[in-house]
């Protein structure tokens, strides 16, 4: 629920070990193993024939490769489902609006005078018993401070009503959130978030997960930097 201020208040599995090695890689060393075995049972001297345990060894370092090579094919598709998991999930946020880190509020005046500014949230890592909000232009002059009290941890929707601190409506433009949270004489860290729609989703590649598209303004943002969906 978003709260008014007012006036009054991935590593590689084995990279560059045998499971780095790709399928045909794999299934040609297996192949030149079992030549390799053949040909020495074929040509082994009976009466000093090829010791057991070397012959176990050597199956056992060969079943070692295969095995690393079907755990990386697996691991492999199941990255595929979660990664097209997570594109299904963000694909339901396309249209919907996000608090994200940033310390934006846009400001815009009806033509009859009504004010509407965008949300603007509050993450904190622990309670805190206050926490000051300030709002500045782009000229970084202060606009209005409000205390709003106590606020849990975690993350919290505002919205600023768009007054000075003379109680006249703010001209319409761009505004930076700056929170300072306290308990007691301690400081609490908070980050402030600021709000965007999704216009669009980005699948994932081979570099990172998916991410959403907030715009111009806001540009790309990982999935998990979504803190609330508003």
């Amino acid at each position: 629920m978003s709260t008014t201020i007012d006036s009054n208040v991935a590593s590689r599995v084995n990279q560059g070990g045998p499971g780095a090695r790709d399928a045909s890689q794999s299934a040609e060393l297996r192949n030149n193993f079992m030549t390799l075995l053949i040909t020495q049972l074929q040509n082994q001297d009976p009466l000093k024939p090829m010791d057991n345990h070397e012959m176990t060894s050597q199956l056992a370092q060969i079943n070692t490769v295969s095995g690393i090579e079907q755990l990386n094919e697996t691991l492999a598709g199941i990255t595929d489902q979660m990664n097209a998991g997570q594109t299904l999930q963000a694909t339901g946020l396309i249209g919907k609006g996000v608090l994200v880190p940033g310390n934006r509020v846009l400001l815009e005046q009806g033509e009859e005078g009504e004010v509407h500014t965008t949300p603007f949230g509050i993450e904190l890592e622990q309670s805190a018993e206050n926490v000051r909000v300030t709002i500045s232009n782009a000229s970084g002059q202060v606009i209005n401070r409000y205390d709003i009290g106590p606020v849990q941890a975690g993350v919290e929707s505002f919205t600023w009503d768009g007054m000075n601190s003379e109680g006249e409506a703010a001209v319409s433009g761009a505004y930076e959130v700056r929170v300072e949270a306290t308990s007691g004489d301690k400081t609490v860290k908070a980050t402030t978030l600021n709000y965007a729609v999704v216009g669009g989703v980005t699948p994932p590649d081979e570099n990172g997960g998916v991410r959403l598209d907030l715009g111009a303004v806001y540009g790309q943002v990982g999935l998990g930097e979504v803190k609330q969906i508003l």
